[in-house]
C-alpha cells in the first residue's frame, strides 16, 4: 500500500475527543475508601492519566492493586457518563473528516468493550469506523494499539491525535504525524517536549492538513 493510499486518522479518547477526566478520577479515588485505604489527591492521579489502571494504582498502593482495580471497574461503568462530554466541535470535526474520505479510529488505553460502550454513550459511535482498546498487549507509548487500529481500518495512518506524551510517543513509534491537543490531561510544556507536528488548544487546525480526498 503506497503512502498515497493512506487514509487513517487515529485519536486517543479520554482528554482528546471527550472531556472525561472528572468521572475517571472520581471512580479512581472511590476505590481507596471502598478498600479501607487513604486516597491520593486529585492532582496526583491526574498526572498519571493515560497509563493502564493497574499501573496507576501501583503508584499508590502496590499491595492492593487487584482489589482497587475491581472497585474501579465496578464503579466506573455505572458513573462514566455523569459529567463526561465530547469537547466542543469534536463531533462536527469527525463528520467532516469522514465526509472528506478519511478512515477514523480511536486508539485508547481503555479495554475495548468499555471503550466501545463509552464512545456510543458520547454519541460518537456512528461517525468512527473503529474503536480499538488496549487488550492484553503493550500499552502506549508502545505503538501496538495504533497498529491494531490501522489494521482494522485496512489502511496506513497519517496522524495520531492525543493529549498526553504517551499518545505522541506512540504516534511517532508508529510512523505517524502527531497532533497534541492541550485541552486534555498533560500540561503544554510536557507535550512540547515531545515535539509534535502540531500542538494546539483544540482540533481545528487538523482540518487544514486533511483536505478532501479525490
Amino acid at each position: 500500500m503506497s503512502r498515497a493510499d493512506s487514509r487513517g486518522i487515529l485519536f486517543d479518547l479520554d482528554g482528546t475527543l471527550v472531556d472525561s477526566l472528572p468521572d475517571i478520577i472520581d471512580s479512581f479515588l472511590y476505590a481507596f475508601p471502598a478498600n479501607g485505604l487513604q486516597a491520593p489527591t486529585y492532582a496526583q492521579v491526574r498526572a498519571l492519566i493515560g497509563l493502564p489502571l493497574d499501573i496507576m494504582y501501583a503508584e499508590f498502593a502496590p499491595q492492593h492493586v487487584p482489589a482497587l482495580c475491581a472497585s474501579y471497574r465496578e464503579h466506573y461503568p455505572l458513573n462514566f457518563h455523569r459529567n463526561s462530554r465530547p469537547y466542543p466541535g469534536v463531533l462536527e470535526l469527525l463528520h467532516t473528516l469522514r465526509e472528506r474520505g478519511y478512515l477514523l479510529a480511536v486508539a485508547t488505553t481503555k479495554k475495548s468493550p468499555m471503550a466501545r460502550r463509552f464512545v456510543d454513550a458520547m454519541g460518537l459511535g456512528d461517525v468512527l469506523h473503529h474503536v480499538q482498546g488496549t487488550d492484553d498487549f503493550p500499552h502506549k507509548p508502545a505503538p501496538d494499539v495504533l497498529h491494531r487500529a490501522l489494521a482494522a481500518l485496512g489502511t496506513q495512518g497519517l496522524w495520531m491525535v492525543g493529549d498526553t506524551s504517551l499518545d505522541l510517543r506512540a504516534g511517532k513509534a508508529a510512523g505517524l504525524r502527531t497532533y497534541g491537543v492541550t485541552w486534555g490531561t498533560h500540561p503544554v510544556e510536557e507535550l512540547a517536549r515531545e515535539t509534535p507536528d502540531e500542538l494546539q488548544p483544540d482540533l481545528k487546525r487538523l482540518l487544514e492538513h486533511l483536505p478532501p480526498l479525490s
